[in-house]
C-alpha cells in the first residue's frame, strides 16, 4: 500500500511538470543582428537567461547590474557560450535614483541605440533605499519607472522599439495604497516575511498598471510595452529572507519549480516575437496573453501611479 501511495505521488508530481509547470518555449526565430538591449539584473537568474538568448540572437545586450564582479562574469559566460563579443556590463543600481540617472546619462551618450528594454531586476527584502522609499518599492517599481522615462526617446527614436517589465502572479494578492505611499514612502508596512511578501505583490501589481499607463502614452508612436509572469522559477530572490523561510521554500523550490531558462521564455516572447504591437499595454504568462483581475487595468489607478511615481522621482 505504502508503494502504491508513494508511486501515486511520483506519478501525479511528473504530470504536473510535463502539464502544468512547464513553460512553452519562445517560437519566434529572429535575430537582432545591429540591434541593442538593455536587460537590468541580469548577471543572475531569469535576467542572465534572457541576455544569454538575446545575445545568441546577435544583439548587442547591456547587463544593467550593481554587482560588477558579477556582472562581470556574466558577460565572460555569455561571450563565451554565444561567441558574441557585443556583450558588456553597465553599472546600474536601482536602490539609488541618482544611479539610474547616471546610467541613462552615461548610456545615451556612449549608445547609439536603444531597440528593446528589460526591466527585470526584482527583490523581496526589507530595508530602505538610498532615497528613503521602501526598498521594494524603490527597486521593483521606481527605479524601474525612472529608468524606462529617461529613455524612451532614444526608444522612439529607434523604433520599431520595446519595453518588457517582469511582474508576477503574485499581483492577484497586491493592491496600491496611495496613502501608504504619501506617508511613509513605501507600500505598506512591517519587515516579517509576510509583510514583504506583500509589499512585493503590491510592487508587481504597480509593474502591470506601470506597463498599462505607459502603453496609453506611447500611442501613436513606435515603442510598444508588455509586462509578464515569469513562471513559478528557481532563482536566488529568497536569499535575504529569514532561515524559516528558506526552510519553507527550498524545498518548494526544487519540487515545484523551474529553471531560469524556462523562466526567460515569457521574457524573450515579449522581447522578439513577431505580431504583438496591436498587444502593447498587455500581460504575459506562458508565452501568450493572460488575463489580469480589473485592479490590474484601472485606468484611474495606473493615471494616479504614475503621477506620484514622477513626483517621487522629481520628474514633475
Amino acid at each position: 500500500m505504502f508503494l502504491l501511495i508513494c508511486g501515486g505521488v511520483v506519478a501525479v508530481y511528473l504530470l504536473l511538470c510535463v502539464t502544468i509547470l512547464k513553460i512553452p518555449k519562445c517560437k519566434s526565430t529572429a535575430k537582432l543582428h545591429g540591434k541593442t538591449v538593455i536587460v537590468t539584473g541580469a548577471n543572475t537568474g531569469i535576467g542572465k537567461a534572457t541576455a544569454l538568448d538575446l545575445a545568441r540572437r546577435g544583439a548587442r545586450v547591456i547587463l544593467a547590474c550593481r554587482n560588477e564582479n558579477k556582472a562581470q562574469s556574466a558577460v565572460a559566460d555569455i561571450q563565451r557560450e554565444t561567441g558574441n563579443k557585443e556583450v558588456l556590463y553597465m553599472h546600474l543600481d536601482l536602490e539609488s535614483l541618482q544611479s539610474v540617472r547616471s546610467f541613462a546619462e552615461n548610456f545615451l551618450k556612449k549608445e547609439s541605440r536603444l531597440d528593446i528594454l528589460i526591466n527585470n531586476a526584482g527583490l523581496l527584502m526589507g530595508g530602505k533605499t538610498k532615497d528613503g522609499f521602501g526598498m521594494i518599492f524603490g527597486v521593483n517599481h521606481l527605479g524601474h519607472f525612472l529608468l524606462t522615462v529617461l529613455l524612451l526617446d532614444r526608444l522612439k527614436e529607434c523604433g520599431p522599439s520595446r519595453v518588457v517589465t517582469v511582474s508576477s502572479l503574485a499581483h492577484l494578492w497586491g493592491k496600491v495604497d496611495f496613502n501608504c505611499i504619501s506617508t511613509h514612502k513605501d507600500l505598506g508596512l512591517g519587515n516579517s516575511d509576510f509583510a514583504l511578501l506583500r509589499m512585493y505583490s503590491h510592487s508587481k501589481l504597480c509593474n502591470i498598471l506601470f506597463t498599462h499607463e505607459l502603453a496609453k502614452r506611447l500611442k501613436g508612436t513606435n515603442v510598444t510595452c508588455y509586462s509578464l509572469h515569469p513562471g513559478a522559477i528557481k532563482t536566488d530572490i529568497n536569499n535575504n529572507s529569514t532561515l524559516l523561510w528558506r526552510l519553507v521554500m527550498t524545498p518548494t523550490m526544487l519540487l515545484f519549480f523551474t529553471d531560469v531558462d524556462s523562466g526567460a521564455q515569457t521574457s524573450i516572447h515579449c522581447a522578439v516575437q513577431e505580431g504583438l504591437d496591436p498587444l502593447s499595454g498587455s500581460y504575459f504568462s506562458n508565452c501568450a496573453v493572460g488575463k489580469v483581475p480589473a485592479k490590474a487595468r484601472d485606468d484611474a489607478t495606473a493615471k494616479k501611479l504614475w503621477e506620484v511615481s514622477e513626483r517621487l522621482c522629481g520628474l514633475a
